[in-house]
């Protein structure tokens, strides 16, 4: 999909003043200029960014777009994937979720989720599915929180009510977090961000800047590292992104400010630096990050782990990244792909084998929507 040059430059130019004016982070994923768009929609890749101290590409990284599931959605967020193949998708301002079926990409809309309050960067944020109920994480009207929909069974396509889960995350304009999985122990994780209160990331009584670990029911899980707690690690900024490897080892991503984004391995109880420390500090106390990047070459949202490397959406960078891993290091330096193709990446979502699915994000008010936008992609990936 292409973009006309000239939109391209004037919205450039347009984000140079704004950029000059909150380069203290104001906003979430900085919007700024990207490559120009190629019209490519098969095997592609870009060298890495020399600032991330990275050399050649690691060597055997593929991506092929495999065509389009589905097109037309506005302001999608979560995605979470159904038993038979079928995907379900938050519309973050819009406050819906919609059913696309796997195959032919059919749209029904399931209907609104009450109580959110869109605003910023929140609203309908993250999906999980789970034994017949449908998890959302959402900004409501004085916070953000998980809830749980029933979803099937005798009610066909439609939502129940919905039922709090965890309530009191912090909300903000901004660096709110969102993503929600479940683990490979069961358990459900959500990642938060500070709003913007940097001071909350430190601060292990506050919900912000971390990463939560619970029961589906919303309890503290068994052996989390602080009793009575959901924290399960602390010294995030803002996590938009968490995958767990094959041997069930959880990886996060989360946007930095003005320097680096990170990758993370997620270890219980550890303290990842926001806001003392961005990126690889070196520091006693701080756990640094796997890979990091200039914040202008991602952005980083969702997160998958398939063929041995961990595949990270990147907004502002408009870029697919891989790092390909070795057990808890990377084996290679990261490798970027789509460069500039499909404008912003929201969402990345493991489909089994060498198969994902890449959700743009080009209408979340920061992009350049063209015709068809937004858009689910097939993606092959060795």
């Amino acid at each position: 999909m292409s973009r006309p040059a000239v939109v391209k430059a004037l919205w450039g130019a347009a984000v140079l003043v704004l950029v000059a004016g909150c380069s203290s982070g104001g906003t979430e994923d900085r919007p700024g200029t990207a490559p120009p768009a190629s019209t490519s929609a098969s095997t592609s890749a870009s060298a890495p960014a020399s600032p991330t101290g990275s050399g050649a590409p690691a060597s055997g990284g593929r991506v092929t777009v495999a065509g389009t599931l589905t097109e037309g959605l506005k302001s999608p967020w979560g995605v979470a994937a159904l038993p038979g193949g079928d995907l379900l998708v938050s519309s973050r301002d819009e406050r819906t979720i919609t059913r696309v079926d796997g195959r032919t990409g059919a749209k029904t809309v399931l209907g609104e989720v009450p109580g959110v309050v869109p605003g910023g960067e929140g609203g309908l944020l993250g999906l999980a599915v789970r034994d017949g109920w449908v998890y959302a994480y959402l900004t409501a009207a004085s916070d953000n929180r998980i809830v749980r929909m029933r979803y099937g069974g005798a009610d066909g396509d439609r939502l129940g009510a919905p039922e709090p889960v965890l309530t009191g995350i912090p909300k903000g304009f901004v660096h709110d977090g969102g993503r929600i999985a479940f683990g490979p122990d069961g358990m459900l994780y959500a990642g938060t961000g500070e709003t913007g209160r940097t001071g909350l990331s430190q601060d292990r009584s506050s919900l912000g800047g971390k990463i939560l670990r619970m029961t589906p029911e919303g309890r503290p899980a068994p052996g989390n590292p602080f009793p009575g707690s959901v924290v399960y690690s602390y010294g995030h900024r803002n996590v938009q992104g968490i995958a767990w490897d094959a041997e069930g080892r959880l990886w996060a991503a989360e946007f930095g400010q003005n320097t680096w984004d990170e990758l993370n391995l997620i270890e219980p109880g550890r303290n990842y630096g926001w806001p003392e420390a961005e990126g690889r500090a070196g520091r006693s106390g701080f756990v640094d990050p796997v890979a990091q990047w200039p914040t202008s070459e991602a952005s980083p949202s969702g997160i998958a782990y398939a063929r041995g490397a961990i595949w990270m959406a990147g907004l502002r960078g408009e870029r697919l990244w891989r790092v390909p891993l070795s057990g808890a290091e990377r084996s290679g330096e990261p490798e970027a792909f789509l460069t500039g193709e499909y404008g912003r990446l929201r969402t990345v979502v493991a489909a089994g084998g060498d198969r994902l699915w890449l959700v743009t994000s080009e209408t979340d008010t920061r992009g350049t929507p063209g015709a068809g936008d937004d858009r689910i992609l097939r993606l092959e990936v060795r």
